[in-house]
């Protein structure tokens, strides 16, 4: 039997527990399965947590993976129940607000489609299933809000103009940039987007709401609707 598959957290010098180097280090310190074990605050009685955490993340793939799963496929894992599934879904949805989170003297400004694609590309690159995000601007070309309003199969993402609009009159947006990933890491836009993207544009000139862009975004590079003129 392998020791270093048991270890409790008993066994780990005070010194190199988590916690403990948080609170002497910063956050900034800590590996990842440490900051997870944290969130989990309490291991099995055959494990500690931070042995549970790295568990976890080797067998979802890794921290960008973590992203993806559903608390119901956590539970699944050996050591984690409904709280502790719990506990992670929210500390990393926490973690996703603040990255998207602005403020207001720090507003972005969409000048060219590079400046949306910027905003989302991090966000959107390694996603396994497709997340249909949308832009609000106002006046100026100032991004005052962003939404995730679908999230899609691995190949095929559903919206609908009315949840768009809907979204955009309640934040009284001027404009807006639609943006989505492709899974397979090819930004190449589908039948599927060009008529998304024409239904929404057609749309917006209904309601007085420009559609200035769709934008794509693959594994490393990005397609932008407007330049190739597909909308």
């Amino acid at each position: 039997m392998e020791l270093a598959s048991t270890y409790m957290l008993r066994d780990i010098p005070h010194e190199d527990r988590p916690r403990e180097r948080m609170l002497q280090y910063g956050a900034g310190a800590l590996s990842h399965a440490e900051l997870l074990a944290i969130l989990l605050r309490t291991g099995t009685h055959q494990e500690s947590a931070l042995h549970v955490a790295q568990r976890i993340l080797n067998q979802v793939g890794g921290l960008r993976n973590l992203v993806d799963v559903t608390v119901d496929e956590l539970m699944q894992i050996k050591g984690i129940g409904a709280a502790k599934a719990v506990q992670l879904k929210a500390g990393m949805e926490l973690g996703i607000r603040m990255a998207a989170s602005r403020n207001p003297s720090d507003l972005k400004t969409i000048r060219a489609p590079r400046d949306a694609a910027d905003l989302v590309f991090e966000q959107l690159r390694y996603l396994k299933k497709e997340h249909f995000i949308c832009l609000f601007l106002n006046t100026k070309n100032h991004v005052i809000a962003q939404e995730t309003l679908s999230i899609g199969s691995l190949n095929a993402s559903i919206v609908h103009p009315r949840e768009v609009f809907r979204a955009a009159i309640k934040c009284s947006s001027a404009s807006i940039v639609c943006a989505h990933n492709h899974p397979s890491g090819d930004p190449s836009p589908s039948p599927e987007d060009i008529q998304i993207t024409r239904r929404l544009y057609e749309a917006g000139q209904i309601v007085g709401i420009d559609v200035l862009d769709h934008i794509i975004i693959g594994d490393g590079e990005f397609v932008s609707l407007k330049e190739q003129g597909l909308m």
